[in-house]
């Protein structure tokens, strides 16, 4: 009987399953927020659960345990320093799933999984890039113009050494190469 099994397999072997939620885990801590599928979403969710509970208890052997599992110092750190905090108050319920459709290659079901806490951080990143890409366009704009100047007192040149009376001889259109295994087409 399977009694108490709950692994979620994915079609993998354990060494390649246990890497894979590993480095699913270390791109949530990073990205925050990480785009996959259903099945691979509700597979992390525990762990990555796991992971903060182990942040929010922060003594050496928490942090070793985390580590053996992720295998990622820059991820644990920011689990331990940043994300477990946040989420000090929970009793646990960390992430979400939001469900985003199908995939339109194999129609595989996607789903974002993200922190509870997220929204707060990424509200505040978002308010300092539009005040940083504000600044930067304004320079970009002034050495554009006299460049566009330049073309314009070419072009009225070129267009008196022509005749007006003469128009320009149409271009051939060229045949299109069209590739079907490796042959050219007979055309």
């Amino acid at each position: 009987m399977r009694h108490q099994k709950k692994t979620i397999k994915l079609g993998r072997t354990a060494e390649h399953r246990k890497a894979l939620l590993a480095n699913q885990v270390c791109s949530l801590i990073e990205h925050q927020r990480i785009k996959t599928t259903l099945a691979k979403a509700r597979a992390v969710r525990p762990l990555a659960e796991r992971m903060v509970t182990l942040g929010k208890n922060g003594s050496l052997h928490a942090r070793r345990t985390a580590l053996a599992t992720l295998r990622q110092r820059n991820a644990v750190k920011k689990l331990f320093d940043d994300i477990a905090p946040r989420s000090a108050e929970r009793n646990g319920g960390y992430t979400r799933i939001v469900k985003l459709g199908y995939r339109r290659s194999d129609s595989a079901c996607m789903a974002f999984i993200e922190w509870v806490d997220m929204t707060e951080v990424v509200e505040q990143k978002a308010t300092e890039e539009k005040k940083r890409k504000k600044k930067p366009a304004e320079p970009k704009a002034e050495q554009i113009e006299p460049e566009r100047v330049e073309p314009k007192e070419e072009e009225p040149a070129e267009k008196e050494e022509k005749p007006a009376g003469e128009p320009a001889p149409p271009e051939e259109a060229k045949p299109k190469k069209r590739r079907w295994f490796g042959r050219k087409s007979s055309e």
